[in-house]
């Protein structure tokens, strides 16, 4: 098994545990910052078992109905799970909005909080271990996934916060207050995620700082009579692409053209993980190089 499945599903495992421990005492303390909270833990789950399965299939070797493999899997899981983050954001403000109208008492406070604090523990360890796995391979869908975590982390942390609040203050209105803001701030963090998601799928190329050691490496094996147009790049799940033209002297044979081929791609490649290089050849004139 590897490294990428494995952490999806111990994400799979955190977010378990964590909503029936934010559910249970949500029914029992009635609160509906607690119940909120469970209930982006449930769309942290879904999230988790999409991302579980999307690295699955993105690791899948290109076969003839998808000859440019199934990097794409892990975008479409992360707009998914975008799409998730919203509808979970206006359920959580549905019910705020509802409480905030009939203000009911919080009760079992103290528990509450340690489900909280307890809960952004555990997210802020398996989100840190999401994140690494996710730079390491370049996973769109783990990361989706650590940014889900992340968003639980603080949101965990603010309902926590709000109940130790309340239980000074007794101003029992803060529970649908800071249910409100979590569910903005759940917002905010799904609006990074479709984007960072959805612009691979568009074939977006690829950074400007990977164009440009792109172009690096090709700059060191062109010259005066050696050139190079129409540089393309673009990204699927963790798999990048770059096609481009090679002008070339057209006295120089197929084998010495391949070979300064075989160098550019093998420089791209030194530089830049999970690339794939495609070079087109172009014959020209010496002559019209020197003019």
């Amino acid at each position: 098994m590897n490294k990428k499945v494995k952490v999806a599903r111990l994400s799979i495992l955190s977010n378990t545990v964590l909503i029936i421990c934010k559910l249970v005492v949500g029914i029992i303390s009635g609160s509906v910052s607690i119940i909120s909270e469970a209930i982006h833990s449930s769309m942290d789950l879904l999230a988790a078992i999409i991302a579980f399965l999307s690295v699955r299939i993105s690791d899948t070797p290109p076969d003839k109905k998808h000859p440019y493999g199934h990097g794409k899997y892990e975008n479409v899981s992360g707009v998914i799970e975008a799409i998730l983050i919203f509808v979970a954001a206006g359920w959580i403000i549905f019910e705020a909005v509802k409480k905030l109208v009939s203000v009911t008492p919080v009760e079992s406070i103290g528990i509450g909080s340690i489900v909280m604090l307890f809960s952004a523990l555990v997210n802020i360890l398996v989100s840190r271990r999401l994140y690494k796995v996710a730079k390491e391979t370049d996973s769109i869908a783990l990361e989706a996934d650590a940014l889900h975590l992340k968003a639980d982390v603080y949101t965990s942390l603010g309902v926590g916060v709000g109940l130790l609040f309340i239980w000074a203050t007794g101003w029992y209105i803060l529970d649908p207050i800071v249910a409100i803001l979590v569910a903005i701030f759940i917002l905010h963090e799904s609006y990074i995620l479709l984007k960072t998601a959805y612009s691979p799928l568009l074939d977006v190329q690829l950074p400007d700082n990977e164009i440009e050691a792109i172009e690096a490496s090709i700059r060191k094996f062109t010259n005066s009579n050696i050139n190079y147009h129409q540089l393309r790049t673009r990204k699927a799940g963790f798999y990048k692409y770059v096609d481009l033209h090679l002008e070339v002297p057209r006295m120089l044979t197929v084998d010495e053209a391949h070979h300064i081929c075989d160098k550019i791609e093998k420089d791209i490649e030194s530089k830049i993980k999970n690339i794939e290089v495609h070079i087109h050849v172009e014959p020209i004139e010496i002559l019209k190089e020197i003019k």
